[in-house]
């Protein structure tokens, strides 16, 4: 078991969604977090909804993380900071538009590798030496159900996401000697504002999904507390593999056993209940 008490974690994307509720989590946990996001507004208001004599157990660090230059800054930010790292889960990223690969501007694929796949190899290769040096650390990256099957219409996302799922086993086995856990994370749905964050799907498309949602009064999967919550017990148990959902857990089993069909079957289902038709969506 990892005691998180006294812990200093890394956290992307934690100005919001599931990054934002395991920032707070964290440092109820008794961890001490140190919050990265593009949006220093967004990073404030997690730190503001900590109690008051535990604000200081958060610090912000507005970094673009598909920057090079600026993840290296703010990791030497953070041990200026805090000293040393015992861990990092690299959770941030964004979603493309719902549409086939033919129809994607390749600066939109790019946009995505750019911070879903890069993202996380520059935060993870700039901590690792820090890593190194805690007597117990871990990386936890989040990768999707997108990232061992595929989903139609969200193809180049879930190669990302696929990048990170194998860099993410193989660093299982390159630090087996070492005192560095490693954790893959493959979140199911989750009620988050990933979609209105997005930076290449359009407003119209965005207002559309809010209104879907709306009238439907109940939005799919879980909620991103229930998610960091599951990220987290995941971490203080040393998994290796933390699966987020009922969907997650139910799909990863069926597409072991059939994935063609269950691929086909997604597709059906996206149709069916998440109102994405492909057809249209070519067409907008």
């Amino acid at each position: 078991m990892m005691n998180l008490v006294g812990k200093i974690i890394v956290v992307t994307g934690a100005g919001s969604g599931i990054g934002r509720e395991l920032a707070l989590q964290l440092v109820a946990k008794g961890a001490i977090v140190a919050g990265a996001d593009y949006n220093e507004q967004a990073l404030l208001e997690t730190q503001e909804l900590l109690n008051s004599d535990s604000r200081d157990r958060m610090s912000c660090h507005v970094v673009d993380i598909s920057n090079l230059e600026q993840v290296q800054s703010v990791v030497n930010d953070m041990l200026t900071k805090h000293n040393s790292i015992d861990g990092v889960i690299n959770n941030a990223g964004i979603i493309q538009p719902f549409t086939h690969v033919e129809h994607l501007e390749l600066n939109q694929m790019q946009r995505i590798f750019n911070v879903n796949w890069w993202g996380v190899v520059y935060m993870t290769q700039a901590l690792l030496p820090a890593l190194k040096k805690s007597t117990e650390a871990r990386i936890v990256n989040v990768s999707s159900m997108g990232g061992y099957m595929p989903f139609p219409g969200q193809v180049i996302y879930g190669a990302s996401k696929a990048a990170v799922k194998l860099m993410t086993e193989g660093l299982m086995v390159e630090l087996t000697d070492t005192n560095v856990g490693v954790s893959i994370v493959y979140p199911g749905a989750v009620q988050t504002n990933i979609t209105n964050n997005a930076p290449d799907i359009t407003d119209e498309a965005k207002q559309a999904t809010a209104e879907k949602l709306a009238k439907e009064k109940k939005s799919p999967g879980v909620t991103a507390e229930q998610a960091a919550k599951a990220i987290i017990t995941g971490i203080e148990k040393n998994k290796a593999r933390i699966l987020v959902g009922s969907d997650c857990k139910f799909i990863d089993k069926l597409y072991r056993l059939m994935p063609v069909k269950t691929a086909h079957l997604m597709s059906w289902l996206m149709k069916r209940f998440a109102g994405v038709d492909m057809n249209e969506a070519v067409e907008k």
